[in-house]
């Protein structure tokens, strides 16, 4: 029900947006032929619907669709079905259903109210209704009551028609019968129904049948309806004497009086909404009037005379006194419709009038007087006879004052009512006399004369009034006269009419004065108070009056204090002066509203204080608190709206001085320092003065002894009192008025040495010990009291609200209380000790208000406005107080300014502080100052050096921010006609540079050294920087081109809005020539606007979902436009459209959100910081909203939250073969841009978080909550490694919040910040759970940013605070949670079951910051691979020196955490043996939680334990599928061909596509050695029958396979070759025959055609050489393409459409004759007609094999290099061995060698490159040398690995676009020409005319060197990454019998080649000389004139 509710207001505010909602509603309402029918029975969820629905139509007035009506009047028709309990649902009590009527009923009015025609179908049916509900005799009687009870509060209309036959129902219902004449019971009528109807009346009691002593005139009342067998029975009222006995009523029923009660008030209601017949109205006077006499019977009834009891007599009581209420009120109402001007009506009046004075003094005398039911029918009968009081134009005032004088006097006179609250009673007679006196006042104003008059006599009557029943002894002042004092000084204070003052206040001040009053008494008491009172209306003649009387009679109190007088009198003369007098003052202070009167009254309080004060000095042996004590609450009051800032008369300051010299005098200050001075306790009583020293002393370091109050109102003057200083009286220096204030017989006077060392001693205690006593001598006792007061009152001013002054009316600015503070120091020749002492109270009162601000810095709301507003106001006071002449005053100014700053951050971003700061600077000087170059030029120096440190220092921290607020400073400027800034400003900011490039403007770990910080600050600058990029800010130029971008957006707004007042304003003119007629209300174009932007942006968002590029430029235009106008409509007077303003907010909120690039992020960051800069309070909801659609971005997987596999970056494109898990289709949308744009984000969030850290709780929820659920799920995080810097900028934004957890503002949520810190580790760690990965940007500053923000996160984590969690009840308290310290073996929601948090903690941290540690040291590695030169940085490589201990214990923690963690670990670190013996033993111990985990197969899998037969080896059953490369490790000799091991590599080879296995094809038919079990031969034969093409390049490699050993070895072993030779045709026919019909067609085909070309090798082999090329020719045309489907064997993606017969080319070659054929291709997946040239080389006699491997690890590192995103080139050309010693080997395209480049220019490749791509410098000769050292240097990293031998220039290719490629690859790794000499000692080729390409210093210091060796290194760190990957697919070969493994340990070398040992820094150095090493070797250069000497081959 509560949702719906809801949804119910929200669709009211806008219904017609909503309909579809509000049908729903309707929908589940009953249905109208249900509710109908004969019996329906309506659900709960039905009746539901039906309440909101009304509940609807109730509160939206102006919905067109009746609908929601129609179904609330279906209902309404169906109530009289409803009093049946089968109507409502099960379990539905009469409670329940009560509720429900009066919550339908409620709305049904308050719709009838809105809706004319709703309210006369509802009057329709409502008559017939009630009626049934009257008379119902066959339903449930309790559910018709309880609708009818509902009526009676809520009574819908009804036609009048039907009102005469109700009030005839009703009124048949109350007719009564008389008494006997000899008994007071009622006679009821006999044979009355056996059940009655809801409100008709039965008496189960009556049993009398006869009616003896009817009176004629109440005979002639009774009308029955029938007779008596109606159902309606009767009571009897008798007439008479009309006195009743208890029996008479406790015969009644009660449920019959509530029948009763309910009938009155409906009989009002009807009358309310309509007039009645005369007749009836006749009969409802008569039963009203008997209603009214029976009162006084019943209420004169004693308790002892009732026989109930307890609370049956209660229930009764009140259920009686009810009836009689609304009896009341109904005859009140019936007379309201008599004429008025009729006789009979004013009988009628004047008989009702009787009745109720009576009724109303028997509730006076009643003992039930005290229950609230009597009180309430008191009022409702003096209400009735203020209201005939005003009838008949006021003709009864006359008559009514003589019966209600008494009346009133009788309620006075009642002893309760002598109280602090004087009682409901008195209070009704208080009311009904103000309504009286106040209409009588106009039209007969001598009756209310007289009556007040009567009352005032009334004070000096005698009254001997006692009750009869309550004998009591009399009091000296009967209560009648302290009451009618009370209610005279109400009527005044309420009627405010300066004629009743002046009629009151004399006959008052008379008694005080020469009446009984004027001694001490109660009396005098109450007459005081109310002489104060009148006083507090500000008549200004009884103002003076009442006042000089006051302070006269507290004056003459204060002389008999002490007296011999003073002994003998009573009590009241102390509570005269200690309360009744100092309340009255207050009281007066309280109501005074007169300026004028307000000024005089101060004045004359704080002359009465002075007097006081000195009074007290002369009374020896008292203590003069108690004295001026009670006044301060009233001089508190007074001196509440008073500026102490305004120009004061010296005769007012001095009173102030007065005053405060008193205070500090008699210790009545509260105490100003934290800790308490140690001393005796002081006296509080008037006789004992005490010690002074104690006194003073106390004073200053408390306890306070006195009323708290008195402390409070000290608090309160404190913010009214102006300096205690005057330049005109040199209080400072002339001691003499000082002197004046003592009493020259006090003990304190000037003379007393000893009283002058106490006051000295005071003062510096009071001034914290910044001055010591023994330099304040030459301070004399009265001026030391002077310095104790001034410290008083300063400091207090900022201890109560933190030093804020009292404004006056005509001001609203906040002042600071430094201004007053201030204005001591101004004062001239001030004597050392004393500028001392006014110094240190200076720096304590800034002290006071930093403990202020500090305590409130937990408060929210409006406290934390109020907060942050004191901080604004003191620091623009501080700021301008920077201009004043005093040296040591803009010092003090500078140094409080600093320390503000420091203490509270947040103050750099207050737009008012840097208005002052800005505009001060450019201001004209002050006044004081234009005389005085000199000064001026001081002031303009330091303004400038306070400028700049402020505004670098926010800039360090909040780049963002800061330069929003600069652009709106600029903004202003030019709003205000200063277009140009200053030269001071300009010189300022002109010299303030921000940005990723070299700056000196800042030091240090600030945020903004955080790299996303830093982009966000170039987004928010509005200059056009990428901020991928290196860059740097000019904050002025910027600032300037944005401020002006801004006003012009602004200037647009305004300027459309203008023009279209100005259109609008002339059609309402030509409307008005036109006629009257009513316009319907226009749009205004504020909303026109808002809306037609809000669906601009929409078109933006939809645009972006759909997949389509967002233009930039048109972006970022509509934004700024749309956020000029949203701040436009902020300024306007007129209120913008709510839903438009909040709906195109959220849009600009979410649009870059939605849209996530990084231009778009810009743009977002530009307008958010704009709107938080221009309109601070935003600052929240825009957070909000971007909260909201931060945690959208991770629900729907965008960006930094993509965990989807296929964004992982370089691990996702390399899977299966390098990578576990399935292939994926790479994602449509780039992942990087994505992330970047969250990267963006990020830093906005970082720039907020400093920006409000400490000034709003609620923003930094804000952060908590999208931290809370970024963290709740870690593996939802991206885990592309180009997200590194972000997923880590994150984190630190993380812990940045929690570090909150030690400032005040978050203390109370200091747990969950704790459990936010356990997830942001959880979720850190959480990232190495993969493996590390490179990853390559297109820009250079990305790897850089990406290091440092590694860094930063790093640099907090060591300087992060480690405190662990204290058990703090206070805490608990407030949190309702438990401490986390000491957790032992319970479960933590983070970490789950623990035995220790602190210790598992610290571990936990340790771990992450290691880990940390080698991320970052892996990025700077990345980020520099080379020093730049002439760089004077030292690059070292970080390893951790952790012991064996430690590295187990990491293990443990990571394992703990999460077992990835602990195998990422492992990889970090491959050859850590303590590392590796642990992880092991963890994944024996563990087995079977990891078996997700392909990660952990080495640490179980090993030849050991196939050696043992581990039974650990059964988990492989259930093992994750690990990588091609990984599995075929598996297949080598080591592992025996374990069948549990064979079995789980085979399942992975079947779990992934055999496209994917294919390019492994070697490696697989090298398995079939160790093949016993035939598994892998299954799987060949099953692949090959799911693929054509993997059974067609499977079938080559068995055909191609051959093994001629250089040495054949053991017999085993050449036996073993011979098996596996043999089982190779085995299974190329098994494979065949497998084969289906249309597979072996496909085969047949292929295997046929390349069988033809192939063979043209032996028929041209007896051919001389110069026939051959002729012979090919011929041989080709013999050849017919067979089909479509054939494809290149080495390409099997490109279709063969065709061959080129003239491009057959024979080759040279010692055996047979090799030849080149030239194929067209196509495309497989792509256009058919798209054809392009393929040469391919087809071999005879010569062994392919070697080529396939070497070119099988050229391709795996050419996947890495583009996985990673490198930009290294690498060609890993087509090679299929076909047959033995047969091959097919692809052609690179367009290429020729280098020995072929010299047949035709003598030049090196430097001279080729000019030839063929132009000058050195133009781009296509730069593009082709970039070209060629990014092939270079991906070849050299191949070279580094494979070790590829005979690298003449034959064997060298160069492209069209100048990249090299290598072919050729017969020596590899340990072989070499020459007989394995090893000629070429370098590692790669870099020969003499390579460097000149690559270095064109020579020096090796060139920029293109650089970016060679650059790229080698991370090429070579690159393939580092995927080292076992590529050794497993070489040792598979190991036994293939090529001769790359004829020699040496080539597999040990490979590995040493990859330098696992290494940490990265060390890597990219070995790299570093590899490419030294290289440079030009003399080796190389010797080897290529050996080729050219031997083999003729061009060098």
């Amino acid at each position: 029900m509560e949702a719906l509710t809801e949804l119910c207001d929200l669709i009211a505010q806008n219904p017609n947006q909503f309909s579809d909602k509000i049908a729903w509603i309707c929908s589940r309402c009953p249905p109208s032929e249900s509710l109908l029918s004969g019996s329906p029975r309506i659900s709960r969820s039905q009746l539901n619907a039906v309440l909101v629905t009304a509940r609807f139509i109730s509160k939206c007035g102006n919905y067109s669709d009746t609908r929601p009506r129609t179904i609330a009047l279906e209902f309404i028709r169906a109530i009289p079905a409803s009093f049946e309990q089968s109507f409502w649902p099960k379990s539905f009590g009469n409670s329940s259903i009560a509720s429900f009527y009066a919550e339908f009923f409620g709305y049904v009015c308050k719709a009838a109210e809105l809706y004319p025609e709703f309210d006369s179908d509802v009057a329709r049916f409502m008559g017939d209704i009630v009626f049934i509900a009257v008379n119902d005799r066959c339903g449930d009687i309790a559910i018709s009551k309880a609708f009818l009870s509902v009526l009676s509060e809520s009574f819908p209309p009804i036609i009048p028609s039907d009102a005469n036959k109700l009030v005839t129902s009703l009124l048949d219902g109350l007719d009564f019968a008389l008494p006997s004449s000899s008994s007071p019971k009622a006679i009821m009528g006999s044979n009355s129904s056996s059940q009655s109807s809801p409100v008709s009346v039965s008496n189960v009691a009556a049993s009398s049948s006869s009616n003896g002593g009817v009176d004629d005139a109440n005979s002639k009342a009774i009308v029955t309806n029938g007779g008596t067998t109606g159902g309606w029975a009767t009571i009897g009222t008798p007439s008479g004497s009309d006195r009743r006995g208890a029996a008479y009523f406790e015969e009644e029923l009660v449920e019959n009086l509530e029948k009763q009660e309910i009938a009155f008030k409906l009989i009002g209601h009807i009358l309310d909404k309509t007039q009645i017949d005369p007749k009836l109205l006749e009969r409802l006077h008569i039963i009203t009037k008997d209603q009214l006499k029976s009162i006084s019977s019943f209420l004169k009834i004693r308790k002892r005379d009732w026989s109930e009891q307890g609370s049956l007599l209660k229930a009764r009581i009140n259920t009686k006194l009810s009836v009689y209420k609304a009896a009341v009120k109904l005859k009140v109402r019936s007379l309201a419709s008599l004429d008025s001007d009729g006789k009979s009506a004013k009988k009628l009046l004047h008989g009702a009038l009787a009745l109720l004075v009576e009724a109303a003094e028997a509730c006076v005398y009643s003992v039930w007087r005290k229950l609230r039911i009597c009180e309430d029918l008191f009022s409702s009968l003096l209400d009735g006879i203020s209201k005939i009081a005003v009838t008949r134009g006021g003709h009864l005032l006359r008559v009514l004052f003589i019966r209600f004088k008494p009346l009133v006097l009788t309620t006075c006179a009642q002893a309760d009512t002598w109280a602090s609250s004087q009682g409901a009673m008195f209070e009704s007679v208080l009311k009904a006399s103000c309504e009286i006196i106040d209409y009588g006042w106009t039209k007969d104003r001598a009756p209310v004369d007289t009556f007040i008059m009567g009352l005032a006599t009334s004070i000096r009557e005698r009254n001997d009034y006692e009750e009869e029943d309550n004998a009591k002894e009399k009091q000296a002042v009967p209560i009648v006269q302290l009451n009618v004092i009370r209610l005279l000084a109400e009527l005044n204070v309420q009627v405010k009419k300066t004629e009743v003052v002046d009629t009151i206040l004399p006959l008052f001040i008379e008694s005080l004065e020469e009446g009984d009053a004027s001694t001490p008494g109660l009396l005098r008491l109450r007459l005081l108070d109310a002489v104060s009172r009148i006083a507090s209306l500000g008549f200004e003649k009884s103002y003076r009056e009442a006042v000089v009387l006051m302070i006269r009679s507290y004056l003459s109190k204060l002389s008999t204090i002490g007296s011999a007088e003073s002994r003998t009198l009573p009590p009241e003369a102390n509570t005269e002066r200690v309360e009744t007098l100092p309340a009255g003052f207050q009281s007066i202070a309280k109501g005074l509203t007169n300026e004028k009167l307000r000024v005089d009254f101060r004045h004359r309080l704080l002359s009465l204080c002075s007097d006081v004060g000195l009074a007290a000095e002369s009374k020896s042996g008292s203590s003069g608190a108690d004295f001026l004590g009670p006044l301060l609450p009233a001089v508190a009051e007074i001196c509440s709206d008073f500026d102490p800032t305004v120009d004061v008369e010296p005769s007012l300051m001095k009173l102030f001085r007065n005053l405060w010299f008193y205070i500090a005098l008699f210790g009545l200050a509260p105490p100003i320092l934290r800790s308490p001075v140690s001393v005796k306790p002081n006296s509080t009583t008037l006789n004992n003065g005490g010690n002074t020293t104690a006194v003073a002393l106390q004073a200053v370091g408390g306890p306070y002894m006195w009323n708290p109050q008195w402390s409070s109102a000290v608090q309160r003057i404190s913010q009214g009192t102006p300096p205690l200083v005057v330049s005109s009286v040199k209080w400072l220096e002339d001691e003499l008025e000082l002197n004046a204030l003592h009493n020259p017989g006090s003990r304190r006077g000037n003379g007393n040495e000893k009283a002058a060392v106490n006051q000295r001693t005071a003062l510096s205690a009071a001034l914290g010990g910044r001055v010591e006593v023994g330099s304040m001598t030459t301070i004399s006792g009265v001026k030391a009291t002077y310095l104790l007061a001034v410290a008083f009152v300063e400091i207090i001013r900022f201890s109560s609200n933190g030093g804020i002054l009292n404004h006056g009316p005509n001001s609203t600015a906040s002042r600071s209380a430094f201004s007053c503070v201030f204005e001591y120091l101004k004062s001239p020749n001030l004597m050392p000790a004393v500028l001392q002492c006014l110094m240190a109270i200076v720096h304590r009162a800034f002290e006071t208000a930093l403990s202020w601000l500090e305590a409130q810095i937990c408060e929210t709301g409006d406290a934390a406005e109020v907060r942050e507003s004191t901080l604004a106001v003191h620091a623009c006071f501080l700021i301008k107080s920077l201009s004043v002449r005093e040296e040591h005053i803009r010092d003090v100014s500078v140094n409080l300014l600093s320390q503000l700053r420091e203490r509270f951050p947040q103050i750099l971003w207050k737009s008012s502080c840097l208005d002052s700061l800005l505009f001060s600077v450019n201001g004209d000087p002050p006044s004081s100052l234009v005389n005085d170059p000199a000064s001026v030029a001081s002031v303009r120096s330091l303004y400038q050096s306070v400028v700049k440190e402020w505004i670098v220092d926010s800039l360090s921290y909040a780049p963002c921010t800061t330069q929003g607020l600069l652009q709106e400073q600029l903004c202003k400027a030019n709003t205000w006609q200063k277009a140009q800034p200053t030269t001071d400003v300009v010189s300022l900011l002109s010299e303030i540079k921000i940005g990723t490039g070299k700056t000196d403007c800042w030091k240090g770990k600030k945020t903004a050294n955080i790299p996303a910080v830093m982009a966000s600050a170039a987004a928010a600058s509005g200059g056009n920087l990428k901020s991928t990029e290196a860059f740097n800010i000019e904050v002025l130029s910027t600032a300037i081109v944005s401020a002006t971008v801004k006003c012009n957006h602004a200037g647009e707004i305004a300027g459309m809005k203008r023009l279209y007042e100005n259109i609008d304003g002339a059609d309402d003119d030509d409307d008005d020539d036109k006629g009257s007629e009513v316009a319907p209300k226009k749009q205004s174009f504020g909303e026109i606007l808002l809306n037609k932007f809000v669906r601009l942006l929409q078109k933006f968002v939809s645009m972006a979902e759909k997949g389509g590029s967002v233009d930039k430029s048109s972006f970022r235009e509509t934004c700024s436009q749309a956020t000029a106008l949203l701040l436009s409509s902020l300024a306007s007077d007129a209120k913008p459209n709510a839903e438009s303003f909040s709906q195109l907010l959220r849009l600009l909120c979410w649009c870059p959100a939605y849209i996530s690039t990084p231009d778009a992020m810009e743009t977002g960051i530009f307008i958010w910081t704009w709107l938080v800069s221009a309109a601070p309070e935003l600052g929240c909801v825009v957070l909000a909203e971007l909260v909201d659609a931060w945690l959208w971005t991770i629900d729907t997987k965008r960006g930094l939250f993509a965990s989807q596999v296929r964004f992982h970056g370089p691990a996702a494109k390399l899977r299966p073969q390098l990578a576990p898990g399935e292939p994926e289709s790479p994602p449509e949308k780039d992942p990087v841009q994505e992330i970047l744009a969250h990267r963006l984000w990020l830093g906005f969030f970082i720039d907020r978080f400093e920006v409000v850290r400490h000034n709003s709780v609620e923003q930094l929820l804000l952060l908590g909550r999208m931290l809370q659920g970024t963290t709740k799920f870690p593996w939802r995080f991206s885990r592309h490694p180009a997200a590194t810097g972000s997923f880590f900028t994150l984190m630190l934004l993380g812990l940045k919040l929690c570090s909150c957890q030690f400032q005040g503002n978050l203390h109370k949520f200091k747990l969950g910040l704790q459990l936010l810190e356990d997830r942001i580790y959880r979720a850190s760690l959480g990232w190495f759970c993969h493996q590390p990965e490179w990853f390559e940007t297109n820009n250079g500053n990305f790897a850089h940013s990406e290091a440092q923000s590694v860094h930063s996160f790093v640099q907090f984590l060591l300087n992060q605070r480690m405190d662990v969690p204290q058990n703090d009840s206070k805490l608990q308290g407030q949190e309702n949670g438990n401490a986390l310290l000491n957790m032992k073996d319970s479960y933590h929601p983070v970490w789950g079951t623990m035995e220790n948090y602190a210790v598992g903690r610290a571990q936990r941290k340790q771990l992450l910051l290691m880990l940390c540690q080698h991320e970052a040291e892996r990025l700077d590695v990345w980020a520099m691979p080379v020093p730049l030169p002439g760089s004077k940085e030292i690059i070292t490589s970080w390893k951790p020196k952790i012991n064996p201990e430690k590295w187990i214990e990491h293990a443990r923690t990571a394992f703990a955490v999460d077992p990835r963690i602990a195998f990422s670990l492992g990889a970090r670190f491959p050859t850590n043996s303590p590392l590796k013996m642990e992880l092991t033993h963890l994944v024996q111990t563990h087995i079977l939680e990891i078996r997700t985990i392909p990660e952990a197969l080495p640490y179980f899998v090993t030849p050991k334990a196939v050696d043992e037969d581990s039974p650990l080896l059964q988990q492989l059953t259930h093992w994750a599928a690990c990588s091609i490369t990984q599995a075929l490790e598996y297949f080598t000799p080591a592992y025996k061909g374990h069948p549990r091991v064979m079995a789980y590599i085979l399942r992975v080879l079947e779990s992934y596509p055999p496209s994917r296995v294919t390019f492994f094809m070697p490696q697989l038919i090298q398995a079939l050695r160790y093949d016993d079990e035939k598994l892998v031969e299954g799987y060949l034969i099953r692949a090959a029958q799911r693929s054509d093409v993997f059974s067609h390049i499977l079938i080559w490699h068995l055909q191609g396979e051959t093994c001629t050993p250089e040495q054949v070895g053991k017999e085993g072993v050449s036996a073993k070759t011979t098996a596996f030779l043999g089982l190779l045709p085995l299974v190329r026919q098994h494979i065949i025959d497998g084969f289906s019909p249309k597979a072996r067609d496909i085969f047949q085909r292929e295997f046929d055609f390349f069988e033809k070309v192939t063979s043209i090798s032996g028929v041209l082999y007896p051919l001389p050489k110069e026939e051959r090329r002729a012979g090919i020719k011929r041989e080709l045309e013999k050849i017919q393409l067979d089909g479509d489907d054939l494809y290149l064997p080495t390409a099997p993606n490109k279709l063969v459409k065709g061959i080129q017969v003239n491009s057959g080319i024979p080759l040279q070659s010692a055996a047979k004759v090799p030849i080149m054929i030239t194929f067209d291709v196509a495309d497989r997946n792509g256009d058919p007609n798209d054809l392009k040239p393929q040469a391919c080389i087809f071999k005879v006699g010569d062994d392919c094999r070697q080529d396939v491997l070497a070119l099988q690890v050229i391709s795996l590192l050419k996947d890495i290099f583009e996985a990673v995103g490198l930009d290294l080139y690498l060609f890993p050309y087509g090679v299929l061995p076909t047959d033995p010693e047969r091959g097919i080997i692809e052609v690179v395209p367009n290429t020729r060698s280098r020995s072929q480049m010299g047949e035709t220019t003598d030049g090196g490749l430097y001279e080729i490159f000019q030839q063929d791509f132009g000058a050195v410098g133009s781009p296509s000769f730069e593009a082709a040398r970039h070209n060629f050292i990014i092939s270079s240097a991906g070849y050299a990293v191949a070279s580094l690995l494979l070790q590829p031998k005979d690298r003449h220039n034959g064997n060298l290719l160069f492209d069209s676009c100048g990249r090299l490629v290598h072919i050729d690859f017969g020596f590899i790794l340990e072989t070499s020409p020459g007989g394995n000499m090893r000629f070429e000692s370098a590692h790669f080729k870099l020969s003499h005319e390579m460097t000149q390409l690559l270095d064109p210093s020579k020096a090796m210091r060139s920029e293109t060197w650089i970016l060679f060796v650059s790229l080698c290194v991370k090429g070579y760190l690159a393939a580092r990454r995927y080292m076992e990957g590529i050794i497993s697919t070489v040792l598979m070969m190991k036994e293939s019998g090529l001769p790359c493994f004829s020699r040496g340990d080539p597999i040990g070398n490979l590995r040493k080649r990859f330098h696992p040992e290494m940490s990265e820094r060390e890597a990219a150095s070995f790299m570093m000389r590899v490419c030294v090493d290289a440079y030009d070797k003399w080796s190389t250069a010797g080897y290529d004139l050996i080729q050219y000497l031997q083999q003729g081959i061009e060098k």
